[in-house]
């Protein structure tokens, strides 16, 4: 079965549409407005290997708060369409990853609960026209509405750019390893049968 889902969300701050496919080959076109954003998103969709289309319009011209933590909502309720039921996935994905002094871990689990732990003692300002404070906010969002719990954190880091993209890099990696079918796995990855 395509494992894939299209989503739209519009509201009076933001005009947002994704589609993601998550048996790809990391392409698509990302376009919401905010430089290093989209940057961080480039990321996110090489290293996870989702094919990821985003066509983003908020009110920028307010700040970037409403157009981040949306693309998170309507990106995790994308990712929740895609797994469907889970079944035969890994579902716990893991993965370190460096980008020069800054480390980042990442752990998942699509559990079917949604649970954020972020762990980041750098104070986190703001890189081009992102501000570092709405990394968190768009994880948040995306745990949320993709009812997976999301652990993340800064083992190392000193370099605004360099944290976000290595925390970016690491939790794309984890997500994409959590998604892969397992051979040893019939039906869905629970005790109890069914996620949550």
């Amino acid at each position: 079965m395509a494992r894939q889902a299209v989503v739209h969300r519009k509201t009076k701050e933001t005009d947002i549409s994704i589609r993601l496919d998550l048996d790809g080959r990391g392409e698509g076109k990302i376009s919401t407005g905010i430089g290093f954003f989209d940057h961080l998103l480039e990321a996110f969709k090489t290293h996870s290997r989702f094919d990821l289309a985003i066509e983003a319009n908020g009110d920028l011209h307010v700040d970037d708060h409403h157009t981040v933590e949306d693309v998170g909502i309507v990106l995790g309720s994308a990712f929740l369409k895609s797994v469907g039921d889970a079944s035969g996935i890994a579902r716990f994905g893991h993965a370190y990853c460096p980008l020069d002094e800054a480390l980042a871990r990442c752990v998942v689990d699509i559990s079917g609960r949604s649970y954020f732990a972020f762990d980041c003692p750098l104070a986190l300002k703001p890189v081009g026209q992102f501000n570092g404070e709405m990394f968190p906010e768009f994880l948040r969002a995306f745990a949320s509405n993709a009812s997976i719990n999301l652990h993340l954190s800064l083992l190392a880091g000193t370099n605004q750019h360099h944290a976000l993209e290595a925390m970016m890099k690491a939790f794309a990696r984890a997500l994409g390893s959590a998604v892969l079918n397992d051979d040893r796995v019939t039906g869905i990855p629970s005790t109890k049968g069914k996620l949550v």
